[in-house]
């Protein structure tokens, strides 16, 4: 008897935001939560800028034009933050 193979589709249905928190749930039902802070110029934007994305990537990224970002399901699923010079302004926020 075989086994089915489930295949994960990590491509992006929807991106939410907390105060501190962006969660991104996949195509294949998972849900991805990263701390905010890892993305300054997320965690600095307004809700409205937040609320601008568009799915890029083929499905696997997202982007927001106004702010000049872009983020992978890759990236997140692997725990990667923005990189060191980007986390800098980040961290004159946490006193």
């Amino acid at each position: 008897m075989g086994i089915l193979a489930i295949r994960a589709d990590e491509r992006v249905k929807d991106v939410r935001f907390t105060e501190e928190t962006i969660s991104v749930d996949l195509m294949d039902g998972r849900t991805i939560t990263v701390p905010l802070v890892w993305y300054p110029r997320l965690l600095n934007a307004t809700p409205e800028q937040r609320s601008q994305w568009k799915v890029s990537g083929g499905g696997y990224g997202i982007h927001w034009e106004e702010i000049d970002e872009d983020l992978s399901t890759e990236g997140m699923l692997r725990g990667a933050p923005a990189p060191r010079q980007n986390l800098s302004a980040a961290e004159g926020l946490a006193t």
